[in-house]
């Protein structure tokens, strides 16, 4: 397994702790890794193993226990008679009915540290919030980054080359299982667009009780089409207008947030630098990983710069940070990221191919006028920085740790 350290330095902290440690993010991220790994943590600090207790409720031999109901009863069964603490384990918990009451049931009932996992961002809302205010804390998981990808190509080639992992990095993306897969590109694709059909069916129409799924999977492929671009759903709305269909304004942006419900996509707000405001239109959407785009939609070579922009924007997240999308006058600054009181400000492009475009991504800071630290990210191997703005190649930059 992957060592995920990353997420790990984040979630150490909550071990043994009375809060109950919510991870989610989406299918096939590598969340059940994740509670090995703890499990692994716990059995270093000399946790016996009859003391954690665990279920994966998509697992067909659980499928008694996906009642609030039974899972008690048998968790009841398993810990009653017993002393001392108990680490509970459940995995992809929103696939039992009522699962809300047990888990704060077991809070009270049992001395115990509580892990779960779920892949929708509904989870944190409704009753939970009701029953858990204040008493939960989540990690969201994502795909492999560069850094981890490379980790596990090492581990089956020890002197693979960073640069030619990278491009495979930008091809194939990021998702976990990939890693266990033969290298061609038509069992990656196979493999992402099935996973792509299981995220849409499973965490996006079946929750959401869609039932247009032609118009969902169009939908869809605009916003992957997008990826870095000002949405509208009103130049949507006008596009099938012209195709003869009526969709409302409201209808996609439903469809679209049960898409980010599912961790499909991220959105990026727009921020105005100088009023401090956050704007309600041109907000931009990227794909939790960019090899579901090239499986789903194709292109990514072709749209270079998207890919690479897609690929900052989520290492961003991976580290903590909150991220918008930066408006100075009439420039625009890809990235604003913030954490605690750090801010770092970062400009993606393809190449930095002659002075146009060097003035272009360098001087969309000229009228920033703080001391955070400005990135301008290429595929470039020179180094073109300049008046204090740090030039860095994106293989260096998504392996720094100067901004982790």
């Amino acid at each position: 397994m992957i060592p995920r350290e990353r997420t790990m330095r984040r979630i150490r902290p909550f071990i043994n702790t009375e809060l109950i440690k919510v991870i989610t993010g989406m299918r096939r991220c590598g969340k059940s890794v994740m509670l090995e790994l703890i499990k692994d943590e716990l059995r270093a600090q000399g946790v016996p193993d009859d003391r954690i207790i665990s279920f994966n409720f998509e697992q067909f031999a659980n499928a008694p226990l996906c009642t609030a109901t039974a899972l008690h009863a048998e968790l009841t069964r398993q810990i009653d008679g017993h002393k001392g603490k108990f680490y509970l384990f459940f995995d992809e918990i929103q696939e039992v009915t009522g699962w809300e009451k047990c888990i704060n049931s077991c809070r009270l009932d049992f001395d115990c540290d509580l892990y779960i996992t779920g892949s929708n961002a509904s989870l944190l809302s409704g009753e939970l919030a009701t029953y858990l205010g204040g008493r939960y804390v989540e990690f969201v998981m994502y795909p492999f980054s560069f850094e981890e990808f490379l980790l596990a190509q090492q581990q089956k080639e020890p002197k693979a080359d960073a640069a030619q992992v990278f491009r495979k990095y930008l091809e194939l993306g990021g998702m976990p299982s990939l890693t266990n897969l033969s290298g061609s590109r038509e069992v990656a694709a196979q493999y992402l667009k099935d996973l792509y059909n299981s995220i849409i069916l499973k965490d996006v129409v079946r929750r959401t009780k869609i039932r247009d799924v032609d118009l969902l999977e169009r939908i869809v492929t605009f916003v992957l089409a997008g990826v870095g671009h000002p949405f509208s759903a009103t130049s949507i709305a006008k596009y099938f207008k012209s195709e003869r269909r009526s969709v409302s304004h409201d209808t996609i942006m439903n469809y679209v947030k049960a898409c980010t419900d599912a961790f499909l996509f991220y959105k990026a707000p727009r921020e105005d630098l100088i009023g401090k405001n956050i704007l309600s239109i041109s907000e931009k959407y990227y794909v939790a990983d960019h090899g579901l785009r090239e499986a789903v939609y194709g292109q990514n070579a072709r749209d270079i710069d998207q890919t690479l922009e897609n690929i900052i924007f989520l290492e961003l997240l991976r580290r903590g940070w909150n991220v918008t999308v930066g408006r100075v006058k009439s420039s625009e600054i890809d990235f604003v990221a913030r954490r605690e009181r750090e801010k770092i400000y970062v400009q993606v492009c393809y190449l930095l191919a002659g002075e146009g475009v060097i003035e272009r991504e360098f001087g969309a800071y000229r009228s920033v006028h703080d001391n955070y630290p400005k990135y301008v990210v290429s595929l470039d191997e020179f180094d073109f920085s300049r008046d204090g703005i740090r030039h860095m190649n994106a293989r260096e930059f998504l392996l720094s740790e100067e901004w982790r």
